[in-house]
């Protein structure tokens, strides 16, 4: 016999070749079975199965061969045939001796009893013969019986596993692809499980929050860049015009002399713009300080509002200092204050808050101003922090973009309320002075 494998050394066809020259040949494809082309639950049903039917199968037939030789150990068969041929051998022989009534009954007693016992094995050798497929049947008749159950016991805890590992994993998915993943009530089945989906839940929430900010620090980069190149843009020819404007001022003809104010004005308002724009287009800057947050909401206050606006200031008493910028806080406020007197015309009344709070389960404190001004009606409100976004004649649409920047550069939190012909609530949260704040701060400023 020869065995020889083709195939192996650049073979045209892709197959096993085994030759039993000079009787046979066989041939065997080659086939590529991948079993994770197999579902999750089939394979883990199998493998439940297999542990169950296994050790069932090994067990009965352990079972049924010790039982037969059992039956056929105590059958004895061949020990009684040899007794049986000795015994009879020995009462022919008593049976040609003179013997006495008494003993004469004795051994007819005796063989009696020894055909008995030999009736008796062969019952048994009878019984030996014909118990294995009985033994077998009865065998197989109870592994048929685990086999179901195991297979009832398998399919439930295939399902039981498989259901919410599919389920996370269609999760997985969706949050890669930034949908939001489903909410419900918790379902049946393992407590671990439900654990892991409210931690899901809780990851594609923050995953999703952070790609917010991704995005949002993406477009206020791009709008900041903008802004520095508007701001740089119009710083240039300003000089020069404010200089030519003051000149003419000074030299103009009376009947002139409106044209030449106007140009002032307007030449001024640009210069407010490109002071806003170029405000918008950076980061606090300089290393933060301590801040008393109580004495700068009143200087910007009662520096900022009016008097024919009716202003109410309520501080609360040893607030913790701040770690931050004392300028650009002070600024964003002011642009807040500025809004509100808008909102107010006459006879308005501005309200401003300070107190302790508590931001992500930390320290804080935060600014609340509130005018009766004319609101924001509902569809506006969501859009007043973007950049460029204004309802006011000449406005740049940037004091509340800077302002909500300042605060994020804190690592704060900006809100606003309004009611359309009740007033608008504006609301800035503050970390209390910490050194990672102040660090985080002073390395956003250098990025």
């Amino acid at each position: 016999m020869r065995l020889h494998r083709e195939g192996e050394g650049g073979s045209a066809d892709d197959r096993d070749v085994i030759s039993l020259t000079p009787v046979a040949l066989v041939v065997f494809p080659r086939t590529n079975f991948d079993v994770k082309r197999v579902g999750f639950r089939t394979r883990l049903f199998v493998i439940l199965a297999l542990f169950a039917v296994l050790p069932s199968v090994v067990l009965t037939l352990i079972y049924g061969r010790t039982l037969t030789r059992i039956l056929e150990t105590v059958s004895g068969g061949a020990a009684w045939e040899r007794a049986g041929a000795t015994g009879a051998s020995v009462v022919r022989l008593l049976r040609t001796k003179p013997l006495s009534e008494a003993e004469r009954a004795l051994v007819d007693a005796h063989a009696l009893e020894l055909n008995q016992s030999l009736t008796k094995s062969a019952q048994l050798r009878q019984l030996a013969r014909e118990a294995p497929p009985v033994i077998v049947f009865f065998a197989l008749l109870g592994l048929l019986f685990i086999v179901l159950i195991a297979s009832r016991i398998a399919g439930h805890l295939s399902r039981q596993l498989s259901r919410p590992l599919q389920e996370l994993v269609g999760w997985t998915e969706q949050i890669a692809r930034g949908e939001p993943v489903p909410a419900g009530p918790s379902r049946r089945g393992a407590p671990e499980f439900e654990m892991l989906r409210q931690r899901m839940r809780r990851m594609a929430r923050e995953i999703s929050q952070g790609r917010a900010r991704a995005l949002e620090a993406e477009r206020l980069g791009a709008f900041r860049e903008t802004a520095r190149q508007v701001a740089h843009e119009l710083k240039n020819p300003l000089t020069p015009i404010r200089f030519a404007v003051e000149r003419l001022k000074r030299d103009a003809a009376p009947d002139l002399r409106e044209t030449v104010e106007v140009l002032a004005i307007e030449s001024a308002r640009l210069e407010a713009m490109a002071k806003s724009f170029a405000q918008f287009g950076r980061l606090p800057e300089g290393p933060p300080s301590d801040i008393e947050l109580g004495d700068m909401v009143r200087y910007s206050a009662t520096a900022t509002v009016p008097p024919r606006v009716s202003l109410s200031l309520q501080i609360e008493e040893g607030l913790p200092l701040l770690r931050g910028h004392h300028d650009a806080l002070a600024r964003a406020l002011s642009n807040v204050l500025i809004n509100a007197v808008d909102a107010c015309r006459e006879n308005g009344a501005i309200a401003v808050r300070v107190g302790r709070t508590v931001l992500a389960g930390a320290d804080a404190i935060e600014i609340v101003v509130r005018d009766t001004g004319c609101g924001i009606p509902e569809e506006q409100l969501a859009r007043i922090w973007e950049p460029y976004v204004t309802h006011k004649a000449g406005g740049t649409g940037l004091g509340l973009a800077i302002a909500r920047q300042t605060i994020t550069a804190h690592h704060g939190e900006v809100a606003a309320a309004s009611a359309v012909g009740s007033g608008t609530e504006i609301r800035f949260v503050l970390p209390v002075s910490a050194s990672t704040h102040g660090e985080a701060i002073g390395a956003a400023v250098h990025e």
